[in-house]
This record gives structure tokens, sequence and C-alpha cells, in this order.
């Protein structure tokens, strides 16, 4: 069955639900940070898309780090245009639930958000994150600059090593291009500052992630 397949495997263009061409509308403010939610970005900024699992969740996580400009809750990496999410959950979208992470560079370094990303979720488990199953709870780095790519590949490996040496498994996590970011619905943007006791199965891992040394913090 469908049902079963979707929780492993990602869906071919034909299995993909057609979308729509009309965006979804979401508030112009971030409700924590007091920022815009949608670009245009102030310059000298670079953005990020992270999968790693409930995006409820992973954006808390970012839009608590300094340096941080605004995050939303939204999908990628997938297929279907401006999707629903009634239809990511149907696993028939490919995409995945992710944090957009706008940040100042000379604030915030790059590798400190990777710690963040690598220690706050289980790299190792394929499409799912605990008890979330499903092909949108993919780990994932999506990048939007070649010299994210190359950090984000030689963090990976890094944490293999350390993960390996405390007995995980294999990093599962895909590092990608970004491709189009579609925002989620107005009542999953910063969900849990709106519903502080709202749904997270984020936290620590319980292995310490160790930038670069050259990396500046």
């Amino acid at each position: 069955m469908f049902f079963t397949r979707k929780m492993s495997a990602m869906p071919t263009a034909d299995e993909a639900l057609p979308g729509r061409p009309d965006a979804m509308r979401v508030p112009d403010r971030h409700f924590v940070l007091d920022t815009p939610l949608q670009p245009p970005w102030p310059d000298g900024t670079e953005t990020v898309q992270l999968g790693m699992g409930c995006f409820w969740g992973a954006e808390r996580i970012f839009w608590r780090i300094d340096g941080v400009y605004t995050t939303a809750a939204g999908y990628g990496a997938g297929i279907t245009p401006n999707p629903t999410y009634e239809e990511v959950c149907t696993g028939r979208t490919g995409h995945n639930e992710l944090a957009l992470v706008v940040f100042d560079p000379a604030a915030v370094s790059f590798e400190t958000l990777l710690a963040a990303f690598w220690e706050n979720h289980d790299p190792t488990q394929g499409m799912r994150q605990g008890n979330d199953v499903g092909t949108q709870y993919r780990s994932g780095i999506y990048v939007t600059t070649a010299a994210q790519r190359e950090t984000a590949k030689r963090s990976r490996d890094r944490y293999q090593t350390l993960l390996s040496e405390t007995g995980f498994g294999a990093i599962t996590t895909e590092i990608l291009d970004a491709g189009p970011f579609y925002y989620a619905e107005p009542y999953h943007q910063q969900y849990l500052a709106k519903n502080p006791n709202g749904y997270c199965n984020h936290g620590f891992c319980q292995v310490a992630y160790q930038p670069e040394a050259s990396a500046a913090t």
C-alpha cells in the first residue's frame, strides 16, 4: 500500500500531488523577533533550509540564536508546488518539513548553526525522527552557497566520526542545494511561541558537535 511505502520512499513525479500555483499567505512579521517573515532580506544575510523532524521545534531552536535575523516553518526538497500540511503528511509531495533560517554571517557563523542542527536531533534515522515517521521528517541541510555546501559536508564527516565512536549508525542527512521554500500555514509559524506547551521532540542527542578549529563563533 502507498501508505506504507510513503514512510520510507520518496514519491515519483507521477505519484506526486499536483499542488497549486498560489503561495500560502503568512503573517508579515515574525511573532518572536518582529522581523519580516518573507524577503527581501537585508544585504549581507544568508539563508539555509534545515530539516530535522517536526518543524515546530526546529524553528524555535534557531530563532533563539543571536545573529539569526528571522525564521519560518515551511516545506521544501520535494515535488508538489505550494503544498498544504495535509498534503505533505500523505507522503505524496516529497517535501520535507523545514525551518528557513536567515542569518547574518558577520554575527553568527554557519558552524554555530550546524552545531545546533546536529546536536538537536538524531541524523541517523532515515525517514523518521523519533516517533514521527515519514519522508517529511528526514534530516537535511539545503544550502544556498558553495561555501555552505562544503562546510556542511565537512561538518557531516566530522560529526560521523563522533557518532560512530559513541555507537550511533551512519548519518542519513541529505546535503543539497536549496530549492523553492514553500511557507507553511500561518498557525505553524513560530508555533511553540504561541503554544508553549505544544509538541516538540527536539533535544540534545547525547553527542556534542565539535566545530572546525578555524570557525568563527
